[in-house]
């Protein structure tokens, strides 16, 4: 007879994810940045960091400032955290806000359709990547059978390049999300310059 049980090699129950944490040098512009980009309010913004969140939890990101702290070298093409995500409840929503961060003069550096998701990815005060994504299917189990079972995103994870210019006049030219994520698919928004999926190199 077994003396162990070998499944507790995983947790009986899983704890969710809360937050991210970074370190900068540039606390003030980062929070005000967070707040624009993803409504993220500061619990407390103190001298040597911030804590912030958008929704019910006590934060999602935390900033910590401590003194001494180095530029990174060649942060873009080194390894390590790519990107944090934040997801819209619907493409309306998603697109609004494309427009309204276009308006104040922040763009992505990358534009993605993904298959179960269409991203754009943002880079913060630091060059840290920040993706603002709509669920494809509207639903996150529907969206996880795509990416399990398909073999349309098993030959292209990584997923097509889109313009979300072209996104926006298609909608107020009277498409739906499903056509637009279709015709997006099919490489019909794609943009004349297809960017690399590095982050770009702020330093």
């Amino acid at each position: 007879m077994p003396k162990g049980n070998r499944a507790r090699q995983q947790p009986l129950v899983a704890p969710k994810f809360h937050h991210t944490t970074f370190t900068t040098k540039k606390l003030d512009r980062m929070v005000e940045w967070y707040s624009t980009v993803v409504g993220l309010r500061p619990v407390f913004h103190g001298e040597g960091g911030a804590w912030l969140t958008n929704d019910e939890a006590n934060h999602r990101i935390a900033l910590l400032a401590p003194p001494n702290l180095k530029d990174p070298e060649d942060k873009g093409h080194t390894t390590g955290l790519h990107h944090t995500a934040f997801e819209y409840p619907d493409f309306d929503a998603w697109l609004n806000n494309y427009i309204r961060l276009r308006d104040l003069g922040i763009l992505p550096f990358l534009q993605l359709d993904h298959g179960m998701t269409v991203s754009l990815y943002y880079q913060d005060p630091d060059g840290n990547g920040v993706e603002i994504q709509v669920d494809a299917f509207g639903d996150w189990s529907e969206s996880s059978a795509f990416m399990f079972y398909s073999i349309e995103f098993a030959n292209d994870p990584v997923g097509e390049h889109f313009d979300a210019e072209q996104m926006v006049e298609a909608r107020e030219g009277g498409l739906s999300f499903e056509e637009i994520h279709r015709r997006a698919r099919a490489g019909e928004y794609r943009p004349e310059i297809i960017p690399e999926i590095y982050l770009p190199e702020l330093y």
